[in-house]
This record gives structure tokens, sequence and C-alpha cells, in this order.
């Protein structure tokens, strides 16, 4: 069974849309919009700031989404994907970004929204990442302009995860 736990008297907010893995945790000053889902493993502890997730936005398995003490919350946009095993931390993400698998990205970070973060990436401290691009390697570094095939992708991508979770309910 998931564990959704309130962290000193804030419980997270998971509209009825929003599907949670049996063992995902979700605990804290957590807010999701509508139609997202949180994989098997995936961990969203907003134990010692907020994390805002906008609608239709997927955090897979063994994610981890977290923020900073006294200093930054999370705030994640509308079809976001997040990636197998990725970490987000104290940041802003735009709409329609993918985290790659296993990517990072780290406290004051901004990605701008139709970005690709390429798997094992890591995006550091206070970088902001342009629309329209595919960043990839570590540090993160701008690699080249999004085809319209990837932009597709990233459009297609947050209504693949609706129906994969609809398996589930």
């Amino acid at each position: 069974m998931s564990i959704i736990l309130p962290v000193k008297g804030t419980a997270p907010v998971i509209p009825e849309s929003v599907f949670i893995a049996d063992n995902a945790t979700v605990v804290g000053d957590v807010v999701f919009g509508e139609h997202c889902s949180v994989w098997f493993n995936a961990v969203v502890r907003g134990d010692v700031n907020y994390i805002k997730v906008g609608s239709h936005t997927n955090i897979q398995d063994g994610a981890v989404i977290h923020c900073t003490y006294l200093k930054n919350g999370t705030d994640i946009g509308n079809f976001v994907n997040i990636g197998h095993n990725a970490i987000v931390h104290g940041c802003v993400v735009k709409d329609y970004v993918l985290i790659g698998m296993g990517a990072i990205v780290m406290d004051r970070a901004v990605i701008e929204s139709n970005v690709i973060v390429a798997a094992g990436a890591v995006v550091l401290d206070e970088s902001r990442l342009e629309s329209g691009f595919l960043y990839a390697g570590v540090p993160a570094k701008k690699i080249k302009p999004l085809t319209e095939e990837q932009l597709q992708l990233l459009q297609k991508l947050p209504d693949n995860y609706i129906l994969y979770s609809s398996w589930f309910k």
C-alpha cells in the first residue's frame, strides 16, 4: 500500500484522477494537479519545503522529488515526464519537459518549457535550460535544438502514462 503521510500537520493533496503506485511514497506539503501518476518506488517528499506538481505529469519508477529546507520548494509544471530513477531537487521544471532516466536536476535550476534532459545528465545548481533544446552530459550542456519528432514526443508521452495508469485503477 502507498505511503501517504502528513508532515507537521500538512498532508498531500491528491485528486482522485491521480494514480499512486502501491509502493510509492508521498509525504508532506505536496500538491498534485489532475491526471498525474507516481510510479513504483518513487518518492515525493515534501517534508522540508513544498512540492507542486502540475496536471498530466508522470513521476516514473524510483524517481525522487525533494526540496531544500528553508530555501527552495520544487515546482513541476504540466505535461512533465520524470524518468526512472531521476532526482529532481529544489528547482523549477516548466511544461512539456522530459527529464531522462537517472538524470539529476539540482537546487535553483530552471528548466524552461519544451526541453529534454538526457538520461544520466546532471543539471547543476542555478542552471537555466533554454526552451527548445536537448541537454546532456555531466554537467548538462545544450547539445542541439529539438526536432519536430522530439517536440511531438513531449506532447504524446503524458497521455501514454495516463493510459498506463488506467491499467492499475
